[in-house]
C-alpha cells in the first residue's frame, strides 16, 4: 500500500507539475545606425557586454570579428517588445567619429538595427526558485551526454535505481575512508529536488528509491532528462536559487546555453556535484580542478576527443565577474514597485512575462563608477576609515522628455539587494528647493532675473516663542543683489525674503505640482530645504524643470509581453503641464548661471568646455546631506551623498555630490541644454553684482538673462542707453531676441 501510494503521488505530481516561470526583465536595447557616435572599440565593448565572443571566423550566433574598421557580427535571434528578430549577419563600418554604415549579409544598407536587450534580472516567487525553462530542442546534445558520463553512466539502461553504481560508490568510499562518490542516479537526484528534503536518513533513501523507480516506469528517459536539466539546483545568488542549466548558463556566463563551448559546459556539469563547494566565483581553483577532471572523463568515455578535451583544459573558467541578471538590484526594485501597481504577484512570478525597461547599461555603468570613485576619494579625505561607517550615496538618471529612468544606484555596494537609498532614503533636500522658491516668484509676475532683492539678516519669531535666524553659508550678508546672483550663489537670506514675500502656501503648492508626494510642513525653514525627499522624488521634481514645465511621472517599464508575444499592458506617456514654458525657461537660464558663476562652477574642470548645463547644489543643515541635481539637453541626474546614520559629513553639495554628478554627465556625453526661447521673452544683459542693465563694454561683470519683453530694468549709469520707450531701445530688444533665436 505504501509503494502504491508513492507511485500515485509521484505520477500525479510529475504529470501535473508546471514550473513557475519568473518574469524576465530586460534593459533597453542599443540601436545602431549610421551617424551614431560609437567608434569601433565602443561597439566591440557593447558586444562584449552582451557576451558576444570575438572569433576569427563567424561560426554561430553570438560571435563577432574585427577586420580593421569593419566589425562583422553574427546576431542572435532576439525578442523585443514589438517584434521578434531571427539570427542574422551584420557588418558595421566605423570611422573616427562613429558608425558610418550598416550592411546585411547581401551587402544591402541597413538603416537601423537593435542589439538584443540585456537580461538584467527576474522577478521570482517568494520561495526563491528562479529558472529559465528549456525545451529539448533548446538543449545542446553535448549536455545530456556529459551528464550521463559524469553523473549516471547507465541512465539509459537502469530502472531508476542503479545497484551497480551503489556498489561501486560503496567500494570507492570504503577505500578512501570518506565519501568521495555517490551512487544516486539522475532520476534519484530529480526525485530529491522535486519531492524530498536533503536529509540523509535511511527512510528518505528508501522513499527516494521507490519514487525513482515509479518515475522511470511511467515516463520516458527523454522526459526525465529534460526535467532534470530544468530542475537541478546549480547555485545561489542571495535569496535567489539558481535552478536549471538555462538560467545557470546566464548566471555564470551571461549567454544562452546553446552558445557554451566545451569548457563552459564542463564547468556547469562540474558544479552539479556541489554548487556551494564548487562555486566558481568563490573557489576558482577548486572548480578548475573539478572541470578538468570532468573533461578527462568525457574524453575517456569518448564523449569528446582527447584533443578537444586538452584544448578545453587550457581555457580559463570564463565566468563573468558578477552574476548576470543581478547587476542592478536598485533598478529592479523600482521595476517591481511599478509592476505591483498593475499586476497580481502570481502573474509576475509564475506566468513567464517579459518586461522591457528603460535601463541604459551605459548610463548605469557611468553612475556606478562615478559614485564609487568619488565616495572612496571623499572617505580618504575625511579620514573616516577608522570609523565603522563609510559615506554612502545614491544616483538617479532620467530622460526628462520621456520620463524614462535610465539608471538607479541605491548605494556604493551596487550588487547588494538591500536598503535602496535612491527609493527609500528620505533626506532634507537643502538648497535643491530654491529653484522652486524662485519659480513661484517668477510666476507671481513681480520678479524676474534682474529684480533686486535684499540679502540681509532675518529674525522671525516662531509660534512657540523662539526665533529663527538663518545665515548664509559664509555667515556674511551681501545687501541688494539681483535674483540671478541670489540663486546662482545660493544665498539663504535673499531666498528667505523672496519666499516669505510670495508666501509659504504658494511655494508648497509649486513643489506638489512638480511631484512632491507629501505636503511639506509650511514653516519658514521649508524655504531652505527642510523638506524630506528621496533621490527619486528629487529627480521627479527636477524633471519638470528640465522638461519645460511639463511633468512626466518617472517610469522604468516600457512594455510587458506575455508568453504568447502579446502586450499585456501599455505604459503610455502621461504628461501634465505644471508651469508655463515661459517661467520655466527663465528659471532654467538662471540654473545655467549656477554652473557658470555659482555653486556648480567647480564641475567645469570635469566637463567638456562647451557643454551647456543647468543645475543646483543642495546642502542640508549641519552638512548632513550633500545634493546636486542638474540636466543637459537630454539627461537629468540627481546625486545624494551622506551617512546612513544622518551624521554630519562636513560636505556641501558642491564638495560632495557635485563631483559625482559631473563625472556622470561627462561620461554620458549628451548634448547641451539648448531650448528655443518662448515668445514673450527677450535676452537682456545685466551686471551680475547689481542687476543693472548694461551694454557690452560698459561692465566687466555682465551676464545674459531671459526676462519678459517690456521689462523695465534700470540701466547702469554711463552705459549710454536711450530712455525707455525710445524706438532705439525697442530696436535693441528686438535685435537681441532675433540673434538669440538665430544662434539657438
Amino acid at each position: 500500500m505504501y509503494v502504491l501510494y508513492l507511485d500515485l503521488l509521484v505520477t500525479h505530481q510529475f504529470e501535473g507539475r508546471r514550473w513557475t516561470l519568473p518574469a524576465l526583465v530586460y534593459a533597453a536595447p542599443l540601436e545602431l545606425y549610421a551617424g551614431l557616435a560609437q567608434p569601433a572599440p565602443e561597439v566591440a565593448h557593447e558586444l562584449e557586454r552582451l557576451h558576444y565572443r570575438k572569433v576569427a571566423r563567424l561560426d554561430r550566433p553570438g560571435t563577432y570579428r574585427i577586420n580593421g574598421a569593419r566589425i562583422d557580427v553574427a546576431l542572435r535571434p532576439a525578442r523585443f517588445a514589438d517584434e521578434n528578430r531571427d539570427a542574422q549577419l551584420l557588418s558595421i563600418f566605423t570611422g573616427p567619429e562613429g558608425i558610418e554604415s550598416l550592411k546585411d549579409a547581401a551587402g544591402r544598407e541597413v538603416p537601423v538595427i537593435r542589439l538584443e536587450p540585456l537580461l538584467i534580472g527576474s522577478i521570482f516567487p517568494s520561495h526563491g526558485e528562479d529558472r529559465i525553462v528549456l525545451s529539448p530542442r533548446d538543449v545542446p546534445p553535448l549536455l545530456p551526454a556529459a551528464l550521463k558520463a559524469i553523473e549516471d553512466r547507465r541512465f539509459d539502461a537502469h530502472r531508476g535505481v542503479d545497484p551497480q553504481a551503489i556498489l561501486r560508490a560503496l567500494w570507492v568510499d570504503a577505500r578512501a575512508g570518506q565519501i568521495e562518490q555517490g551512487g544516486s542516479t539522475l532520476t534519484q537526484q530529480l526525485v530529491r529536488s522535486y519531492f524530498l528534503s536533503s536529509r540523509q536518513t535511511l527512510g528518505r533513501k528508501i522513499r527516494e528509491a521507490i519514487m525513482a523507480i515509479a518515475l522511470d516506469a511511467h515516463f520516458t528517459k527523454d522526459d526525465l532528462m529534460n526535467a532534470y536539466i530544468n530542475e537541478i539546483f546549480l547555485g545561489q545568488d542571495g535569496n535567489r536559487a539558481i535552478h536549471g542549466f538555462g538560467l545557470a548558463s546566464q548566471f555564470y556566463f551571461g549567454k544562452p546555453l546553446a552558445e557554451l563551448d566545451l569548457s563552459e559546459m564542463a564547468l556547469l556539469v562540474a558544479v552539479v556535484r556541489g554548487p556551494s563547494y564548487y562555486d566558481p566565483r568563490r573557489h576558482p581553483d577548486r572548480v578548475l580542478a573539478r572541470r578538468n577532471l570532468v573533461l578527462k572523463e568525457l574524453a575517456d568515455q569518448q564523449v569528446v576527443t582527447s584533443a578537444q578535451a586538452a584544448e578545453a583544459e587550457r581555457r580559463p573558467l570564463g565566468v563573468t565577474a558578477r552574476p548576470a541578471g543581478a547587476y542592478y538590484p536598485a533598478y529592479l526594485d523600482f521595476v517591481r514597485r511599478t509592476l505591483r501597481r498593475d499586476y497580481r504577484e502570481a502573474d509576475l512570478t509564475e506566468a513567464g512575462l517579459s518586461i522591457y525597461t528603460s535601463l541604459d547599461p551605459r548610463a548605469q555603468d557611468a553612475a556606478e563608477h562615478a559614485l564609487e570613485r568619488e565616495l572612496s576619494r571623499l572617505d580618504r579625505l575625511r579620514k573616516r576609515s577608522a570609523e565603522p561607517e563609510s559615506l554612502e550615496g545614491a544616483v538617479v538618471v532620467t530622460t526628462p522628455q520621456s520620463g524614462d529612468v535610465v539608471a538607479i544606484v541605491g548605494g556604493r555596494d551596487v550588487g547588494y539587494d538591500g536598503f535602496d537609498r535612491a527609493l527609500d532614503a528620505r533626506r532634507a533636500m537643502g538648497s535643491l528647493v530654491k529653484p522652486f522658491v524662485y519659480l513661484t516668484a517668477l510666476e507671481s509676475g513681480r520678479y524676474n532675473a534682474a529684480t533686486v532683492v535684499e540679502d540681509q539678516p532675518v529674525d522671525l519669531k516662531l509660534a512657540g516663542g523662539g526665533h529663527w535666524r538663518p545665515e548664509n553659508f559664509n555667515h556674511d550678508t551681501n545687501g541688494p543683489v539681483p535674483v540671478a546672483r541670489a540663486l546662482a550663489e545660493s544665498l539663504n537670506l535673499a531666498t528667505v525674503g523672496v519666499g516669505l514675500d510670495v508666501g509659504l502656501p504658494k511655494v508648497a503648492a509649486t513643489l506638489q505640482r512638480f511631484g512632491l508626494e507629501r505636503p511639506p510642513e509650511r514653516v519658514p525653514a521649508m524655504l531652505l530645504g527642510a523638506v524630506n525627499v528621496t533621490p527619486l522624488e528629487a529627480a521627479q521634481l527636477y524633471n519638470g524643470l528640465a522638461n519645460g514645465g511639463f511633468r512626466n511621472p518617472l517610469r522604468a517599464v516600457r512594455a510587458v509581453i506575455g508568453t504568447d508575444g502579446k502586450a499585456l499592458k501599455a505604459f503610455p506617456l502621461q504628461v501634465t503641464q505644471v508651469a508655463t514654458p515661459e517661467t520655466v525657461y527663465q528659471l532654467d537660464r538662471l540654473l545655467t548661471l549656477v554652473m557658470d558663476r555659482g555653486t556648480g562652477r567647480p564641475a567645469r574642470a570635469l566637463l567638456p568646455p562647451n557643454l551647456v548645463l543647468a543645475g543646483k547644489s543642495g546642502t542640508s543643515s549641519d552638512y548632513r546631506d550633500s545634493w546636486f541635481a542638474g540636466f543637459s539637453g537630454g539627461d537629468l541626474t540627481v546625486v545624494w551623498v551622506g551617512y546612513d546614520d544622518n551624521a554630519p559629513t562636513g560636505l556641501t553639495g558642491s564638495a560632495g555630490a557635485l563631483p559625482v554628478w559631473a563625472l556622470i554627465m561627462a561620461d554620458l556625453g549628451g548634448s547641451s541644454w539648448n531650448v528655443p526661447m518662448p515668445e514673450g521673452l527677450i535676452d537682456m544683459e545685466i551686471e551680475y553684482g547689481t542687476g543693472l542693465r548694461v551694454l557690452p563694454g560698459c561692465s566687466d561683470d555682465r551676464v545674459t538673462v531671459a526676462v519678459p519683453a517690456g521689462t523695465q530694468v534700470p540701466a547702469k549709469p554711463g552705459c549710454g542707453f536711450p530712455e525707455s520707450g525710445n524706438p532705439v531701445t525697442t530696436f535693441i530688444d528686438h535685435t537681441q531676441r532675433w540673434l538669440h533665436n538665430l544662434v539657438h
